[in-house]
Parts: C-alpha cells; structure tokens; sequence
C-alpha cells in the first residue's frame, strides 16, 4: 500500500530565474510504502531538509506533487492543511518541543485533546504509548525533570498519539548522546514491527540510519543513490559511510 507519493518535486527559493535564485530540490520522485522505515542522507545543502519539508506540508513545492494516503497535500492550505496534518502525520524533531507546564501525559495526549477524543480513549492510547516506550513512571513528570531520552520518547508516544499515516522525524538523535539515540531508534524499530508505522526521517548519523530498511542519499537537490538493508545492521553501518563517502553515479527515480 502506498503511503506517500512525491513526483517531480522542485524546490526554488527565490525568483525562478535569474540570479539569486536556489534550487534546492530539482526534481525528485519518491514513493513510500506502508510499514516501511526510510532514512534521507546527504551532505550538508544537499536539499534533505527541504525534501522533508515540502513532503509533510511544512513547505510548498514550486512544483510537482505530493499525495499521502491518495490525497494531495501540495494543492492544500490553511485550515484543510492543518487540519490533515494532525490527522494523518505525526512529527519528530530534533528539538523535542514539549511544553514544559505540561506533564509527560498531558504532553502526550495534546493532539487527542485538538481531535476532541473522550477521556477513555486518552487514558487507553497513553497507556499503550507508555507501555510501549517504558515511560510509565514518569507520566506525572514534567519534562525539566527527564532525561533527554526520555523526552524523545515522549515526544515520539505524542507523534504517534493519533496513529498517523507516517511519522516524519528531522535529526531525531540531533541532541541525544550515543546511549539515547540506541533507546529512540530501536523505539521507531518497534513501531515499525508492531504497529507496521510508516517512518520518514532525516538524519546525518550514520548509527541512526543503520536502523532504518533503506536509505536515499541526495545530493545537489536530486536522489543520487539507495541501498536497502540486506545484512547485519553493522554491515548495512559500513555500506552507508561507503556511500556518503563516494557520493558518485547515477540518480534514480524509486
């Protein structure tokens, strides 16, 4: 089943010709599938942010289209946008964004309180979530109060709350040290086996990556090669840092 359908993405800041202009994505075609756990790599400017960017709805492509779940975000604005977003995508970022007057559970259970869910269904959903992550005991904590990793934790049973279509995370290890960053990949890991969670992400951590099925390295706003996890994850490890480190051949449309 196709979750997401990019097709001929472009992506220019500033005037479309001319001097001054960037393009930052030049036309990229990328289809994602049901339960499947991508990583996006490149090297820094290489337009992997902004891919993530316009396939979520953060930002709008100059042109080409996104479809996720059949339907065509890129031709969505405003209110329809917003409200598809916090239906069907759930995010995870570097930063991990909690609000800190809220409790752990609160915190978790936000995008149910917008969707106006009823209060058992609340209390089940962050108790599997819970369960799930191993963050029972802290549900009644604040986040100034837990370790990072559990605050990515956190904000991953927060992405999943609403059970999206798929999960997309921006350097979601960015500020975690090696231990943590383990604790949250083998939680996406999870998600994907269990709940056959579709996961996006962005990353420039060759250990994070090595979790995911597959990974799509772009260069110079075009996908400039894959590889899919057939081994070990410590041989699919050395495969990544041999492609970031060749960056050669062809693009492929996948």
């Amino acid at each position: 089943m196709v979750i997401l359908d990019a097709s001929k993405i472009v992506k220019i800041y500033g005037k479309q010709s001319g001097a001054g202009s960037t393009t930052a994505l030049n036309g990229i075609s990328l289809t994602i599938h049901k339960g499947e756990f991508i990583a996006i790599m490149g090297p820094s400017g290489s337009g992997k942010t902004t891919l993530l960017n316009v396939m979520s709805g953060i930002d709008k492509p100059t042109s080409g289209e996104v479809k996720i779940s059949d339907k065509e975000i890129s031709e969505m604005a405003g209110e329809q946008l917003a409200l598809f977003r916090r239906k069907q995508l759930g995010f995870v970022f570097q930063e991990f964004n909690l609000l800190d007057s809220l409790t752990v559970k609160e915190n978790i259970i936000l995008p149910m309180i917008l969707e106006k869910k009823t209060a058992n269904e609340m209390e089940q959903k962050v108790l599997e979530l819970a369960r799930l992550f191993e963050i029972e005991s802290i549900l009644h904590k604040y986040p100034y109060n837990i370790s990072g990793g559990q605050q990515q934790r956190t904000a991953v049973s927060r992405a999943l709350v609403n059970e999206p279509s798929i999960i997309f995370a921006d350097e979601p290890t960015g500020n975690l040290d090696s231990k943590s960053s383990a604790v949250i990949m083998e939680c996406f890991e999870k998600i994907v086996q269990e709940l056959s969670t579709t996961v996006l992400l962005v990353t420039h951590d060759v250990f994070a990556a090595s979790y995911c099925q597959k990974v799509i390295f772009i260069k110079d706003g075009l996908i400039h090669s894959y590889i899919v996890k057939k081994g070990s994850r410590k041989e699919f490890l050395n495969q990544i840092m041999d492609n970031l480190a060749v960056l050669g051949g062809r693009t492929h449309d996948i």
